[in-house]
Parts: structure tokens; sequence; C-alpha cells
């Protein structure tokens, strides 16, 4: 196979992908301010929870932080190969890193941050899409689990249909988009079953309304 036999001609910024997006920077900035994340608001890692619990600017600069785990590891990749197997290897090393981080027991966050942050170098106009989206599904909803889920499902989607208009097929794009959004819905599943139960908290929700989950 060639992509396999190129990934592993190149296997360190591979594996520097998964370290750099291993870093917790949720966990490390609720650290320093003396509160473990993990006990508070919805139990995440991730900067929803990091805003409801230290507030926005923390949060915001987490959230830029976990983007940033996505795109240098695949800028570094770009740089050292042109295979977009290795590119795509190494953006999906950052999101599997951040989502199981050997930090913490391999019990991360949910990726969606990181995920976009690996997607914009490899496609942007699906990243874009996917973004639009996050933003008026969560304009709508008030849901930034449902906001995150139907960013996740546009994001296959748009390759398809931007490979069928311009008759070029790349299956390691294609596959990248598929994984990304079936790794989202599995992050998700207990916020699905939350959804269905009605006690999945909107955005804007109090922290102190909140159990770790």
């Amino acid at each position: 196979m060639i992509g396999l036999s190129e990934i592993l001609q190149n296997w360190w910024p591979v594996l520097a992908a998964y370290i750099v997006g291993a870093t917790p920077f949720g966990f490390l900035a609720g650290k320093a301010k003396g509160v473990d994340i993990r006990d508070h608001g919805s139990g995440n890692i991730g900067a929803t929870n990091v805003v409801r619990i230290l507030g926005k600017p923390v949060g915001f600069t987490v959230l830029i932080l976990d983007v940033c785990k996505g795109v240098f590891p695949v800028l570094i990749a770009r740089a050292v190969s042109d295979s977009s197997a290795v590119h795509i290897a190494a953006a999906i090393a950052a999101i599997v890193g951040h989502n199981y981080t050997f930090w913490l027991k391999f019990k991360g966050g949910k990726g969606i941050a990181t995920t976009g942050g690996a997607i914009l170098p490899i496609m942007p106009v699906a990243f874009v899409v996917a973004l639009l989206t996050w933003v008026v599904v969560l304009k709508v909803t008030r849901y930034v689990s449902v906001a995150s889920i139907a960013a996740a499902f546009i994001i296959p989607l748009t390759i398809a249909v931007r490979s069928a208009l311009s008759a070029t097929w790349d299956p390691y794009v294609f596959g990248f988009g598929l994984f990304v959004c079936v790794l989202a819905l599995w992050k998700h599943r207990s916020n699905i079953q939350r959804l269905r139960t009605g006690d999945e908290p909107r955005s804007g929700r109090k922290a102190e309304d909140l159990q770790p989950r």
C-alpha cells in the first residue's frame, strides 16, 4: 500500500502530531486557576466547558490553542512530505491525541476545535462550510452539541460534492472526512442521549446548573 509506505517513511510528524494534540490545554488552564475542569460543568476539558467554568477570555484562549493543535501538525507534515496520506495521518493523530490524551489516562475532549484546525490546511472549503453550519445551527438551536454534530455531518458531504464538481477524487481526503464525522458522533453519544431525554444544556446555561458528565 503506497499510503502506508509513505506514512512509515515519515513517521515522526505523525508521532509529533499525536503528542501536540494530546496537550490538554483546557485541563492545564483549569489547573492554573486551581480548578480541575473535569469536576465542574459538563466535566469536559474542551473550550465550551472552560468558557462556562473559567470565563470567556480563558475559554477562547483554549479554543484557539485547540485549533492550533490541529493546524500546525498538518503544516509540519506538509513541509516534510508531499503525500496526502502523510498529511491526513498527522491530522488524525492530532485529533486522536486531543480525544484520547495520554496525560489524562487517555480521556480527553470531543475534538471539534482540533478537528477544525486539522481540516483547515487539507480542505479549506469543507472547513468554511462546516464552520458556517456550526454557527447557524448553534444560533437556531442553542445546542453546542447539535451544532458540532451538524458540522461533522457536513464535512464528508462537502468533500463528496466538491469532488464531483471538480471531477477529482482523493480517497484519503474523503476517508478522513468520514473518519472525523464518525468520531464526532461517537464522542457525542452521551450528548445525543441527553438530547433524547431533554437533559442537554443549551448554550449560555450557568455552570452551577450543570453536573459533571
